[in-house]
């Protein structure tokens, strides 16, 4: 195993799941999945014993469920990171998973596309906020307010929420980092966050996303 691989626990109740994730997943050089757990329980042991980089967690298992186990290893202060797979969009659920230190959502019918580049993601220090922009089209919000937010920086906070690095934006812009990094400062400030996750619940939360999916 190369020094840089990124080990993974797939925690998931479905056998036929388990499997699929792990060939997905084996195909790919550079990630090793170095366990499988068939619930919450076993979940946790596995995290706990085998310091996975990465933790896959299915919300929807056994015995304990994915969000009570994410709750239990949160307060082990583990270095696993957690990405949470589900099979359906509950805002309720994905920003609690959020607020209890987990670093992505994916959604089951998306593994294919996105896994990989969420566990990358991930690693580098970022988070998978895909599916917020979804989140927040599924109930009828109340009248959208800019919070003070220019155009431009609305503009920033739609791409934050899709997981854009600073760098995305600047080439999307056609702008350098240090403006994309000048306009997230002046968003913190106006809206009274500190990174771009409590950003990215912010803007679920108080309708700053627009009413379009990807």
């Amino acid at each position: 195993m190369a020094a840089n691989t990124i080990r993974v626990l797939i925690a998931d109740d479905h056998p036929v799941v388990r499997v699929g994730l792990r060939n997905m997943l084996q195909a790919d050089p550079a990630i090793q999945v170095v366990g499988e757990a068939r619930d919450g329980m076993e979940a946790m042991e596995l995290t706990r014993n085998l310091n996975p980089d990465v933790l896959l967690l299915d919300l929807a298992m056994p015995n304990v469920a994915g969000m009570d186990a994410l709750r239990e290893l949160t307060v082990d202060s583990l270095n696993t990171r957690t990405i949470v797979l589900t099979g359906l969009i509950d805002k309720r659920q994905v920003l609690e998973a959020l607020q209890l230190g987990a670093r992505g959502v994916v959604l089951k019918d998306a593994v294919v596309e996105h896994l990989t580049a969420c566990i990358r993601a991930v690693m580098q220090g970022q988070y998978w906020l895909e599916g917020l922009r979804d989140l927040s089209a599924q109930t009828a919000p109340p009248p959208r307010r800019t919070y003070g937010l220019t155009a431009r920086e609305l503009e920033v906070v739609n791409l934050i929420t899709e997981g854009c690095t600073n760098k995305d934006i600047a080439k999307t812009f056609g702008i350098s980092e240090e403006t994309v990094k000048r306009h997230l400062t002046n968003i913190f400030n106006k809206l009274g966050v500190g990174n771009r996750l409590e950003l990215a619940l912010f803007a679920l939360n108080h309708n700053l996303l627009p009413a379009e999916t990807k």
